[in-house]
Formats: structure tokens, C-alpha cells, sequence
């Protein structure tokens, strides 16, 4: 769990949690919007699997990104 402030946060910090989790033998990843990415064979794979997803959102015109934030 994550507890510093990250850059511009003012105030306490809030509750963080991983994005990674394991079921079984098998590793997913969340997002914010609560979409469960997965299964992947470890965990670094499931971390490719969110940079490549988060590449993607970057892509998307700043409308639907707002959608999706």
C-alpha cells in the first residue's frame, strides 16, 4: 500500500491499494474504473498488461479519456 502524498496532493493521504492481485495461480490487475485485466501467468506480466493498457488510454482524445478517468 502506498502511503506518501504523490505531487500536488495536499492533506492525508488516502487509502491506496494494489492494482495487482492473485487468484489461484493466476495474476490480474484493476483499474480505477473497477475493470478486472486478466488472467496473466505472473505478475510481471499482469504489470506489462497495465502499462500497455495505460498506453492505450493515452491515446484516446482527451473527451474519452475523461470518460474512462
Amino acid at each position: 500500500m502506498d502511503t506518501q502524498c504523490r505531487i500536488g496532493e495536499d492533506g492525508p493521504v488516502p487509502f491506496r491499494s494494489s492494482r495487482f492481485f492473485c487468484v489461484g495461480s493466476k495474476w490480474y490487475f484493476t483499474t480505477r474504473e473497477g475493470f478486472d485485466s486478466g488472467p496473466f501467468a505472473t505478475r510481471e506480466r499482469a504489470e506489462t498488461g497495465l502499462k500497455r493498457f495505460l498506453h492505450v488510454v493515452r491515446l484516446l482524445p482527451e473527451e474519452d479519456q475523461q470518460q474512462i478517468h
